[in-house]
């Protein structure tokens, strides 16, 4: 490397972290935990919707079916459009729609009107995921990367406990309920359209697209953000070629993608299958404050020590270890539920699958966007968070009828999705930790 060039990650390297990466984790976690807040609400507005609108709960339940749907849609396109266009007008778009639909669906006349403005906010909520981790990790040097990208996934937590207080305050609105969570859930994404104007471009998007004058400009304000004193030099031109999206299949791509898409899938699944339709099943045993907020709250609060430990782990002893380690826990998790149906053993059961599946879900979430090149790394994440939400569409068909007639099979069946996640993970060719993004 010659002296008066550099290239983005000694830049970012440069630049160093501080306030700069502060401002944008709070306002990237902001968004999430009003997705997670979006996601969530679906179990507690769909009682208040069936009587507004005098249908039965599976019909309000499609409010789900269409949103799910919609986060497929957003994290496909958005991911892509991401990639060709930029991180920064993607990233305003996915939170303008996030925000304005997920508003307006508390003033829906009607449930056609509320179906369809589900499937919007979807659209926007889907489009956010593969943006802002993206985006995040595209700002932070390679030896701090994994452990903020596991924390922002936190917010799924904090989102979740609002969600809980906010689900039993709207019980006083009765059949109005659903319109005060999902206005109150919207909220949060509204106020985060104002604040990410502040957000620039990223650094390695500009350079690889032949602006390396303009990502040295964003570094300078990243430096100078963080109160770093040092003149960034001038970025090396970043001359790979333009991948299309089918590059992801291809090449040594291939086999990583094909191995990150199947745990993506899997581990959806079993979360599905762990946190809507076990309860279910065990509320109709004796078990039915698993339904409750009150519990949703201590599951929530036991995920947080969950990802730390992932957080830790990532830096620690790598992505891969951290990730296999978790799914073998969660596991184990699910297989100790067949030891019996004692309430502390239902319980703890509960409380070691909260921690360790979110544990999973963090590193996961850091994992991915880090082992694709600048050009198809929202592809890969907006990929991957399409074959999630397929997996949370498909939940329904293949656990609910097992769960329902063999119990014991149904958590041996989801032991052996997390267990062949587990393998799939191993079967990835690179362990990004400490490494430069592409």
């Amino acid at each position: 490397m010659s002296i008066m060039s550099a290239t983005v990650e000694q830049g970012i390297q440069a630049a160093g972290v501080g306030r700069f990466q502060y401002r944008l984790f709070v306002i990237f976690g902001l968004v999430w935990m009003a997705d997670a807040m979006q996601v969530l609400s679906i179990g507690f507005s769909a009682p208040s919707i069936a009587r507004t609108f005098g249908v039965g709960m599976p019909q309000a339940l499609q409010t789900g079916t269409f949103f799910f749907s919609g986060m497929l849609v957003g994290a496909f396109v958005f991911g892509r459009l991401a990639d060709r266009i930029g991180r920064r007008p993607v990233l305003m778009a996915a939170v303008v729609l996030d925000a304005c639909f997920g508003v307006a669906s508390a003033f829906a006349p009607d449930l056609t009107w509320l179906l369809a403005l589900r499937f919007l906010t979807g659209i926007g909520v889907g489009g956010t995921l593969p943006v802002d981790y993206t985006m995040m990790a595209e700002f932070l040097p390679s030896d701090r990367r994994g452990r903020w990208l596991v924390l922002l996934e936190s917010f799924w937590a904090v989102g979740t406990i609002l969600l809980a207080v906010l689900a039993l305050l709207a019980l006083r609105w009765g059949d109005d309920a659903w319109r005060v969570i999902f206005l109150v859930t919207g909220l949060p994404a509204l106020i985060g359209v104002v604040l990410r104007l502040y957000v620039p471009e990223s650094p390695m998007y500009l350079n690889r697209s032949g602006k390396g004058e303009q990502a040295r400009a964003v570094l300078e304000r990243v430096a100078a953000a963080n109160g770093r004193q040092v003149a960034i030099p001038a970025l090396q031109p970043d001359s790979a070629p333009r991948h299309g999206l089918l590059s992801l299949f291809a090449g040594r791509l291939r086999r990583r993608s094909i191995a990150l898409l199947v745990a993506w899938m899997l581990i959806s699944v079993a979360y599905y299958g762990v946190f809507v339709y076990l309860p279910v099943k065990l509320s109709a045993e004796g078990f039915g404050f698993m339904r409750g907020q009150e519990f949703l709250i201590v599951l929530a609060l036991v995920q947080l020590p969950g990802f730390a430990l992932s957080a830790y782990g990532v830096e620690r002893w790598g992505r891969k270890p951290t990730l296999v380690g978790f799914l073998l826990l969660s596991a184990v998790g699910c297989m100790a539920y067949s030891l019996g149906n004692a309430t502390w053993l239902v319980v703890g059961s509960t409380l070691l699958m909260s921690f360790a599946l979110l544990g999973t879900w963090g590193a996961l979430y850091a994992f991915t966007p880090e082992v694709y090149p600048t050009d198809l790394r929202a592809s890969g994440m907006g990929m991957a968070g399409a074959v999630a939400r397929f997996g949370g569409l498909f939940a329904p068909a293949i656990v609910a009828p097992v769960m329902a007639t063999h119990f014991t099979l149904a958590l041996a069946m989801l032991a052996g999705f997390l267990l062949i996640a587990a393998f799939a993970i191993g079967c990835v060719d690179v362990e990004s930790r400490r490494r430069a993004l592409e």
